[in-house]
């Protein structure tokens, strides 16, 4: 006898958020989805740093460390301050810290 999902799939609707907001969140995800970008909030979680020594902490090009700061920026994710002629970067506020706190704890929870 087949039973009714109706109910629940009203109620599971009910509580998706819009397609909109699903895309934001994507977008938010796949920032988090490159090596470099990772490294680079990593770099900023003990400390502000100018694109300088980021670069040299991470054996880049500063052009290339540059570039990924602009899209960690635009996505809200690492903010800036500027001292004289250098810029100085750093995350954003604890919800990015909190983001890949996460997923690393996931992940060691998974190898155990």
């Amino acid at each position: 006898m087949p039973h009714n999902h109706d109910s629940l799939l009203n109620s599971v609707r009910s509580q998706l958020p819009k397609e909109e907001f699903l895309a934001d969140l994507s977008d938010l995800f796949k920032l988090f989805g490159d090596n470099t970008r990772l490294r680079i909030l990593y770099s900023l979680f003990e400390s502000e740093l100018c694109v300088c020594a980021i670069a040299e902490l991470l054996g880049m090009t500063q052009s290339a460390i540059s570039h990924q700061l602009k899209v960690l920026k635009a996505g809200n994710l690492v903010g800036n301050r500027r001292e004289g002629k250098t810029i100085y970067y750093f995350l954003a506020d604890d919800h990015v810290r909190t983001i890949i706190g996460q997923g690393s704890e996931h992940l060691m929870e998974e190898t155990r």
